[in-house]
């Protein structure tokens, strides 16, 4: 079930209104049960998956827990890193074998075969479950929080399978934390009209980024992509400019519409995105883009690895192997591999050369140009970070290169079509200009809570505008159905 189906807009006031009518003490019941239904309407048996990793990270948070009983502290620790072990080592079992299974022959039959060796594969192929990335690593993360005692085993398996399996944010994040989540499945939550306009509000500024933005600018990125080989050097700059602006609202949206449904229901989601673009280098955009992976991925690997605690070499292999694990965790593809080493080269060259760029700062005598400065810095952050994209949304890693090769020599001459008619490329033009001034204004000042504070009739003139946006610009209806959000393939 799409979050810009009609299916969506049907569940969610059902839901949310049984929610607050049903006593307080079966409410969480009605939650799971509507949370199963939401994940089951793209396959039912991969329920059956989710149960199985919801299970053995409960099991695993007991075991964790119980191990505190035992005599003696080396056998303490010991058990305690056993079950963690365990929990990990399993629950990425699962993800490997329905991800990564057929990568991971590909590369065993390409290497064998360089070799002059045959190998056959297996006779049987797995469909990738959906959300499978985002729900695994939201149960580790519980045995990893049981584990440094951040939060208590969670008894009730059934409270504990509602945390793993929160509809809002279960096939696409954000990547909750126990502490943060679990504990909130057991508050008393009142409707609250303030709080429920706000969630709305911030659905419908979901709804405008996915429908209006990044749909049309798909249009765009689609026929480049599909036809680089026939496009002149700026619409493959155009079409790369613009997958960093649908990539953005594709799964910013999500996390917009997944906070806003959430908090309708007094549920509180971590924040995913803070204005990622206007960062003022590739280690600020790490922390303000898809934070709560980032934050995983500091939290589960980085600092576990050792972090920075054991010298800069140390420091950077980690960064390294860490945007590899990200990239890896993306796709089962060597382009996201890629494209996480990109990024990670992009974190240890930039600590690298910030003693060199600063002084070149101070010889030009631009040092008290902090503005200037800035925009500078944005501008090169964007060009760098636009650049890995390109291996992101490239198919494969040879198609990335071929894309790039064919950029850089020109590529075919004369009149392109991008996809869109004239109109269309100024509502998408003008929508991006909104964008920028919506991030910017949100670097200053919380919007919703500025439009919440204004008169009645202003707040219904943008409520009416928004909703209007969507319903005449928004990219929907026949001959087009719902456009499948990015990071649902993860």
């Amino acid at each position: 079930m799409l979050f810009n189906s009609v299916d969506f807009l049907l569940f969610f006031p059902v839901v949310t209104l049984l929610y607050f009518l049903l006593p307080h003490e079966i409410r969480w019941i009605w939650l799971l049960g509507a949370s199963y239904y939401f994940y089951m309407c793209w396959n039912p048996k991969y329920a059956l998956l989710m149960a199985l990793s919801t299970g053995i990270t409960y099991l695993s948070g007991l075991l964790i827990a119980g191990a505190e009983r035992e005599g003696g502290e080396k056998r303490r620790v010991r058990l305690r890193k056993l079950w963690v072990a365990l929990s990990f080592l399993s629950n990425l079992a699962i993800l490997f074998f329905f991800k990564y299974w057929g990568f991971f022959w590909d590369n065993v039959e390409g290497t064998l075969g360089l070799a002059g060796i045959g190998l056959r594969r297996p006779a049987f192929d797995v469909m990738l479950p959906v959300g499978i990335s985002f729900y695994t690593f939201q149960a580790l993360s519980y045995t990893m929080d049981v584990y440094r005692g951040e939060v208590p085993a969670e008894r009730n398996f059934f409270r504990y399978a509602l945390f793993v399996s929160f509809f809002p944010q279960l096939v696409a994040g954000p990547i909750e934390r126990s502490k943060n989540l679990l504990c909130q499945v057991r508050e008393r939550h009142t409707f609250d009209a303030n709080r429920a306009r706000s969630g709305l509000l911030l659905m419908l500024w979901g709804y405008i980024q996915k429908m209006v933005i990044a749909d049309r600018a798909a249009v765009v990125v689609n026929t480049v992509f599909d036809s680089y080989n026939q496009m002149p050097w700026w619409a493959i700059l155009a079409g790369t400019v613009l997958f960093a602006v649908q990539i953005y609202c594709d799964f910013g949206g999500y996390s917009n519409l997944a906070i806003g449904a959430a908090r309708v229901m007094g549920f509180r989601l971590m924040e995913n995105f803070r204005q990622p673009y206007l960062s003022r280098s590739c280690g600020e955009f790490w922390r303000r883009w898809h934070i709560s992976l980032s934050t995983w991925f500091r939290d589960c690997l980085y600092i576990p690895l050792g972090g920075n605690r054991k010298g800069k070499r140390r420091k950077y292999l980690n960064l390294l192997i860490t945007f590899l694990a990200s990239g890896l965790w993306h796709g089962a593809s060597w382009n996201f591999v890629v494209w996480g080493g990109i990024n990670g080269i992009y974190q240890i060259a930039g600590e690298v050369s910030r003693p060199a760029r600063e002084k070149t700062w101070a010889a030009l005598g631009l040092g008290r140009w902090k503005r200037l400065r800035g925009a500078v810095q944005v501008a090169v952050t964007f060009v760098l970070i636009d650049f890995a994209w390109l291996f992101f949304r490239a198919p494969s890693l040879l198609t990335a290169l071929d894309i790039l090769r064919h950029a850089l020599t020109g590529g075919a001459a004369g009149a392109v079509s991008l996809g869109l008619a004239g109109p269309e490329l100024r509502v998408m033009l003008l929508s991006i200009v909104v964008l920028i001034g919506v991030d910017l204004a949100g670097t200053r000042v919380q919007i919703p809570a500025k439009i919440m504070a204004l008169p009645l009739p202003v707040r219904w003139i943008i409520y009416l505008a928004g909703i209007y946006a969507v319903l005449i610009f928004g990219m929907y209806g026949p001959g087009f159905s719902e456009s499948q959000f990015i990071y649902f393939q993860f």
